[in-house]
């Protein structure tokens, strides 16, 4: 029982400290770049909210893609768990201010889940722009070119955190005789 316990122990460590090191990837800042972009076209020049909401996306989609990606159903709790952690520590967020900003970011959450999860044309870049742009406060109806830069800006963070999460996780991997079909259950 002992033994059982301990590998138990060791193997909750281990997962909380790849969470650890995964959130650490998704709590950088967001490129100058990307905020000086979202800034006149996403926020009528406000720095600081392009930032924050880059901030937000960065986070929400490392969820998301934790939910979506990850090799082991337990990897999205161990991230949202070490993304909490992180938010409730980050010297960024005034500390009356972060259930404020745990709301924020879930309801970011929820809208990119959305967003990566609609099938529809014009297709996931789109979503994806689309709700950064509405979560910035974008007025009105955004030009195409916009809607498509903003897609660009949130599928690199998503593939930055689907990177960042096989260099913390480990990938998938088959032997060379094995073909993935062939995992699939025949009915």
């Amino acid at each position: 029982m002992f033994r059982t316990l301990w590998r138990d122990w060791r193997a909750a460590r281990t997962r909380d400290a790849r969470a650890g090191a995964y959130v650490a990837a998704l709590v950088a800042e967001p490129p100058a770049e990307d905020v000086r972009w979202l800034a006149e076209y996403g926020t009528s020049g406000d720095a600081d909210h392009a930032r924050w909401e880059l901030r937000y996306a960065r986070r929400a989609l490392g969820l998301v893609a934790a939910q979506r990606d990850a090799l082991d159903d337990r990897t999205a709790s161990d991230v949202a768990r070490a993304l909490e952690r992180a938010l409730a520590s980050d010297p960024v967020i005034a500390p009356e201010k972060r259930r404020i900003a745990s709301r924020q970011l879930n309801a970011r959450l929820r809208g990119y889940a959305e967003a990566v999860a609609r099938r529809e044309a014009p297709g996931t870049g789109y979503h994806l722009g689309r709700a950064l742009l509405d979560f910035a406060g974008h007025p009105g109806a955004p030009h195409g070119d916009v809607v498509a830069r903003a897609g660009d800006i949130m599928a690199r963070y998503l593939e930055e955190a689907g990177g960042a999460l096989r260099d913390c996780f480990g990938a998938a991997t088959l032997p060379d005789d094995i073909a993935p079909s062939a995992l699939v259950p025949r009915r």
